[in-house]
């Protein structure tokens, strides 16, 4: 494994640092998207809840967990909110849960608009211990403002020596229609993305992605504006969120993702919510292609990361499939051979104890320093031939489901 630069927070049984895997130009990050339970959810019941999602995720070989900080956004839009608003649990302490029970780190999400929030970093630094998280900023312009600004955040947070951040990039930000609302003469979220790269944030988390688009024009010129001022673009990881009701979709676009009208027309018309799930994920693989080829002139770094945005079984199962197909695609696109595993990971003391001292079986994903170019030379990827370059480890079910195949290694 790789140094991440800093040292502590998360346990060292870990079988990979989240940290590391981002901070790793030379390879994909591989993200599942997940938001706490209810505010007034009990302790065991909270376990339980986290149980029933790594009992699922598992089987999917990604890097870690991002753990979402959900907000009201009240005054986000004029149409109203098609999900009511329920206020969660902290993300960091339900965080915490999913690390221990997974064995892996979680990346936390946290917006800004907090009074506590230098004692929230004490909680999620030295009780938690995390050692990656998203800031992201207010919600809205409206409502009451409290805590420290997006810029105060990003100083606090870079003083704190255990703890990595990154930040959001919004794409819909960076079209001709947006920045004429703001009175620009052209988009300027790349500015945003390297100002928050010189305040201190390590890699970006896009906004969910159903328009190829924008996103492209974003890597072209946040990767130009880099090389302008001599800066190494950071990473950029990409979040897809499958859907297979109307209402579903109405939510995604309340959020302010842009869904072309041709994509909306072509889910929707499909007659039950399983075709709509498998409509949309088609969509989404076909926007992560469009991405990837014109990716292949743009020095930014890419990862994915999925999530379901409702609790509805189609779209929970969506997640799974579509996460093997964006992740298929994305190391293809890398020109190396990769193949899938599984692996035992070690929980840490205590959470082996509550388990009656029994490993768990999960999926870890390993990155080995990629070849020079005189060793791709010397050995030329032929049919049939073991790689040495182990690209992911997988669960053993994984086999069972069918989207991936491998074989064991212990």
């Amino acid at each position: 494994r790789r140094s991440a630069g800093k040292t502590g927070g998360c346990s060292p049984k870990m079988s990979n640092s989240l940290v590391a895997s981002l901070l790793d130009g030379s390879r994909p990050t591989f993200l599942i998207g997940e938001v706490p339970p209810m505010e007034k959810t009990s302790p065991g019941q909270a376990q339980e809840i986290c149980g029933k999602f790594i009992a699922r995720a598992r089987s999917m070989p990604c890097d870690g967990y991002i753990i979402y900080d959900i907000q009201d956004e009240e005054g986000r839009s004029e149409s109203p909110r098609p999900f009511p608003f329920r206020r969660l649990m902290d993300p960091s302490g339900y965080a915490s849960l999913v690390s221990k029970t997974a064995g892996k780190d979680c990346l936390v999400y946290k917006c800004v608009n907090d009074a506590n929030f230098e004692e929230w970093l004490d909680t999620c630094e030295k009780v938690h211990g995390h050692r990656a998280i998203n800031v992201v900023g207010r919600a809205t312009a409206t409502g009451p403002t409290v805590g420290p600004s997006m810029a105060d955040a990003m100083a606090i947070v870079r003083k704190r020596t255990h703890l990595h951040f990154g930040c959001v990039c919004i794409a819909e930000r960076h079209t001709p229609e947006y920045a004429a609302t703001r009175g620009y003469a052209a988009p300027r979220e790349h500015e945003n993305m390297l100002r928050k790269q010189q305040a201190g944030a390590e890699w970006f988390i896009s906004q969910a992605v159903y328009d190829a688009k924008p996103t492209i024009a974003l890597l072209r010129d946040y990767a130009a504006a880099c090389r302008e001022r001599g800066m190494k673009p950071k990473k950029v990881v990409l979040t897809f969120t499958p859907v297979s009701r109307p209402k579903t979709l109405a939510f995604v676009k309340w959020l302010g993702v842009t869904v072309p009208k041709e994509a909306e027309e072509a889910i929707l018309s499909e007659e039950t919510n399983e075709l709509r799930a498998e409509k949309s994920i088609d969509l989404l693989c076909a926007c992560l292609d469009d991405v990837l080829d014109a990716a292949k002139v743009i020095d930014v770094p890419l990862g994915i990361s999925v999530e379901s945005v409702s609790i509805y079984k189609a779209e929970i199962n969506a997640v799974h499939v579509l996460f093997a197909k964006l992740q298929q695609r994305i190391l293809d696109a890398q020109g190396i051979k990769w193949t899938v595993q599984w692996n035992h990971v070690l929980l840490d003391k205590e959470n082996q104890e509550s388990k009656t001292k029994t490993t768990n079986t999960n999926t870890t994903v390993v990155f080995p320093p990629p070849p020079s170019s005189s060793d791709v030379k010397k050995t030329p990827h032929l049919p049939g031939e073991t790689s040495p370059y182990v690209m992911a480890a997988l669960g053993a079910t994984i086999m069972a489901l069918g989207i991936l195949l491998g074989r064991k290694a212990f």
